[in-house]
This record gives C-alpha cells, structure tokens and sequence, in this order.
C-alpha cells in the first residue's frame, strides 16, 4: 500500500468531521440513539484516528510509512530477524529484504550477524535511523502543537488533562505488541 493510500484510508476512517466536530461530538459516535460506553469509545477512537491522519499529512516523506513503523518497531524491540520483521510490519518476505535493503543505503538501519548464532542476520537501528526517527516524531509533535495553540483554553486543558490516557493507551499497544512478539517467538 502506498503511502497516500495509507493516509487516505486512515482519513476515510475518521470521517469528515473537523476539529469542532470532533471534540463536540464524542459522546454520539455519529448515531442518533443515546451514547453508550461502547459508542463514546468508538468516538475518541475516530478523532484519535483523525488527529493519527493530521500526524501522518504533516510528517516527512522521505521513506514510506512502512519503513518508518519498520524503524519503530526496531526501536522498540531491537534487532530482529528479516523474516520476523516481515511478519511484524504484515508484508511479504521479499518486500521486507527490499526495504530493509533501502532502509541500509539511507544509513538507517544495518544488517548484523547475530551474537547467539553467527548464522542468522538481525536488522539493527543505526544512531542516523535512531536520530530520524526522533526528528520525524518531533517534526508531526511540532505540527500538532501548533493546531493545539489555536484551540480555546478550555479544550487545551482537557487535552491536557488526556495526555495521561493517551500515554496509557500507547503503552497498552506497546505491552501487546510484545506479548505477540513473545507468542511467536520474536525477541521483544
């Protein structure tokens, strides 16, 4: 999927709500009948997922956004086997080998034989991929921060008051993530 496509699906799915809509809008989820725990979950899921849209627009285009969640995922787990990065990131074996191969030249990530066993290959984070990846987080972190700086002072203090949760929530996906890893016998 390229990487329009991806953000395009990702705006499809938040829906054509702005910034108003979004915040004033969390408890109908887009229904008529009354709010429910699931309804209100699934409304800060959609303007999670709009804000996700806005990050994603507003970031560098350099590499795709499978190569940068590949970089993510070696950060956060550290060297990986070619085979098992494949499986993470959900492509083809020989789609992963031609990433990870660009992700070499660009000076972002390197091949290394594995210090358990000499004969398999792990993919590392090189310091320059490392270094990217925080400018890039930093650059959409800056975007965002901008659009929060024209928001009332009252939705400010409620997004806020989030920051907590969502940290909360990135963790959930991050303890997840490595428990899959676990199952499948990927080194977390």
């Amino acid at each position: 999927m390229t990487e329009e496509k991806e953000i395009g699906a990702m705006s499809e799915s938040s829906g054509s709500a702005g910034p108003a809509g979004s915040a004033g809008s969390a408890g109908s989820a887009g229904s008529a009948g009354p709010a429910t725990a699931g309804s209100r979950e699934h409304a800060i899921g959609t303007a999670i997922d709009g804000l996700v849209a806005v990050a994603v627009r507003s970031g560098p285009r350099d590499i795709s956004l499978t190569a940068a969640s590949t970089l993510a995922t070696l950060e956060r787990g550290g060297p990986c086997r070619l085979t098992d990065l494949a499986e993470i990131e959900g492509v083809a074996q020989p789609s992963m080998t031609t990433l990870v191969t660009g992700l070499e030249r660009s000076g972002l990530a390197e091949r290394r034989p594995s210090p358990a066993d000499g004969r398999v290959v792990l993919v590392t984070l090189t310091p320059a991929g490392a270094a990217y990846l925080r400018a890039r987080r930093q650059a959409r972190a800056q975007t965002l921060a901008g659009l929060i700086a024209q928001l009332p002072g009252p939705q400010v203090a409620a997004l806020a008051a989030a920051v907590p949760a969502m940290v909360g929530l990135r963790d959930l996906d991050t303890r997840h993530r490595a428990s899959g890893r676990e199952k499948t016998g990927v080194p977390a």
